[in-house]
C-alpha cells in the first residue's frame, strides 16, 4: 500500500542533533540545534516561569478546550509586548491577534491564510533564512524567490541590494523579514535601515511578514520590537509571528502567536475570522497549559520584571561567549579579522566555514555546526569555547 512513499531525507539540524547525541566522545560540543544553554549546558528552567507555573497549576480546574483563536489573556498580552500596551494599533482594534502552535504554527496559518487570499503572491526569503521558511510557504503551495541579504566577505548586510530587489517585486508580494537576531547569521538591520525599508515596502505594496522568534536575544525586550512597532507606527499591513520558546525556555510547550495588522478593525475582524477557519481545518485549537504561563508571567508585574531580568542574563552570556571565541581565535589567526563574531546579534552567527571545514570539526574535534557554517553561539560556554575556537583556527589552516 505504501510502497510508492519516498523516504524522509531528514531536516538537516535535527539529524545533527541525533548524530551528536549518539556521538561517545565524552568532549563533544553541540553548536547546531537553536536551543539556549546556560553555562553548564543545560537548557534553564527561569525562576519567573517556574513561578507563573505554580499558581497556574495551584488555580488548575477543568481543561476545556479554548477557542480556536486561543486564550484571550495570552492574546492580549503577546499584543501588549510587541506593540507596547496603548498602542494606537491596538486601541483602534486594527490587530488580529491567535495563538499559535509555536512561532512555526504561526507562520503555517500566516501561510495557508496568504494562499487562501493572496494566491498569486510570491514569498520573497533572505539569502540565506532559516531552512524551515521555505519549507512552510512551500508547504502552502507558495511560490518562494530570494533576496540578497548575508555578505560573505565582510560578514554583514548586502542593504542596497536587497533594496534594490524588493524594489522590483511584484506588488502584493510577500517579504519575509526577520525583526532581529536573523537566523542564521546574527545579522541584523539597524533601525535607520529599517527605517529607510520602509518606504520600499509601502511603494511597492509589499506584504511585510516578519519572524520574531528571538525577542530580547537582540539588545533587549523592547528594543528588539522596534521594527514590529516602527511598522505600526507607519500604518503599513503586515503579519508578525512571535515565539517564546528561547525567551522562556519554553521549547516543548510550542508557545506562540500570529498577529495581523489591518487598516481598521472592520478588516482586523475579517481577517481574525478566517484565521480561525485556518486553524479550524488544521489543528481545531491551541493547548492550553503554555500559553497560560506566558499570560501569567506578562501579565503580573513582578513575574514581567523578574523575566526582563532573566532574558538579559542570558544574552549577556552569549555576548561574552562572543568575545571570548572572538579573542582565541584573533590570537590564534592574528591576520585574520574575526570582528563580525561581535557585530551579529542573538544566538547564531554565520563562521565562515565552509561545507569540508565545518567536516573536519565534527570528525576530528567533535565540535558540531550546521554545514552552512551557521554556529548556535548558545551552546557555548566557559568550559567548551577555548576548545571551540581551537579547533575552529586549526581548520581554518
Amino acid at each position: 500500500m505504501f510502497q510508492h512513499v519516498e523516504p524522509y531525507p531528514g531536516d538537516p539540524i535535527l539529524s545533527l542533533n541525533e548524530a551528536f547525541q549518539k556521538d561517545p566522545r565524552p568532549q563533544r560540543i553541540n553548536l547546531s540545534i537553536g536551543i539556549y544553554f546556560d553555562d553548564a549546558g543545560r537548557i534553564p528552567m527561569l525562576p519567573s516561569v517556574r513561578e507563573a507555573e505554580r499558581r497556574v497549576v495551584e488555580a488548575a480546574g477543568a481543561r476545556p478546550y479554548l477557542p480556536m483563536e486561543g486564550a484571550a489573556n495570552m492574546r492580549s498580552a503577546v499584543q501588549d509586548l510587541l506593540f507596547g500596551a496603548g498602542h494606537p494599533a491596538l486601541a483602534a482594534g486594527r490587530v488580529a491577534t491567535i495563538q499559535s502552535v509555536g512561532s512555526s504554527g504561526g507562520l503555517k496559518v500566516g501561510a495557508d491564510f496568504i494562499k487562501r487570499w493572496f494566491p498569486d503572491s510570491a514569498v520573497y526569503l533572505s539569502d540565506p533564512t532559516w531552512d524551515n521558511h521555505r519549507a512552510v510557504f512551500e508547504g502552502a503551495f507558495l511560490e518562494c524567490r530570494s533576496y540578497p541579504y548575508y555578505d560573505a566577505t565582510t560578514g554583514g548586510l548586502r542593504f542596497d541590494a536587497m533594496c534594490e530587489a524588493l524594489r522590483a517585486a511584484p506588488e502584493r508580494s510577500v517579504v519575509l523579514l526577520h525583526a532581529c537576531c536573523h537566523n542564521p547569521t546574527g545579522v541584523d538591520l539597524t533601525p535607520a535601515q529599517w527605517r529607510e525599508l520602509v518606504p520600499v515596502l509601502r511603494e511597492r505594496r509589499l506584504i511585510p511578514f516578519l519572524d520574531l522568534a528571538y525577542q530580547g536575544y537582540g539588545d533587549g525586550i523592547e528594543e528588539d520590537a522596534q521594527a514590529v512597532r516602527l511598522l505600526a507606527d507607519e500604518g503599513l499591513g503586515f503579519f508578525v509571528a512571535n515565539s517564546f520558546s528561547k525567551s522562556m525556555s519554553l521549547y516543548g510547550e510550542r508557545c506562540g502567536a500570529l498577529s495581523v495588522v489591518c487598516p481598521d478593525a472592520a478588516q482586523a475582524e475579517r481577517v481574525l475570522g478566517q484565521l480561525k477557519f485556518t486553524i479550524r481545518r488544521n489543528y481545531s485549537n491551541p493547548p492550553l497549559h503554555g500559553g497560560q504561563l506566558v499570560a501569567r508571567v506578562l501579565g503580573d508585574a513582578d513575574l514581567r520584571a523578574m523575566w526582563q531580568a532573566e532574558v538579559d542574563g542570558m544574552r549577556q552570556r552569549i555576548q561574552a561567549m562572543r568575545q571570548a571565541l572572538h579573542a582565541v581565535l584573533s590570537a590564534k589567526r592574528p591576520g585574520r579579522d574575526f570582528g563580525y563574531f561581535l557585530t551579529q546579534r542573538g544566538m547564531f552567527s554565520y563562521t565562515g566555514l565552509s561545507p569540508a571545514q565545518v567536516d573536519r570539526l565534527k570528525d576530528e574535534f567533535g565540535v558540531y555546526l550546521v554545514r552552512s557554517g551557521r554556529m548556535c553561539v548558545a551552546g557555548l560556554n566557559t568550559g567548551n569555547v577555548e576548545a571551540t575556537a581551537n579547533a575552529m583556527a586549526a581548520v581554518l589552516g
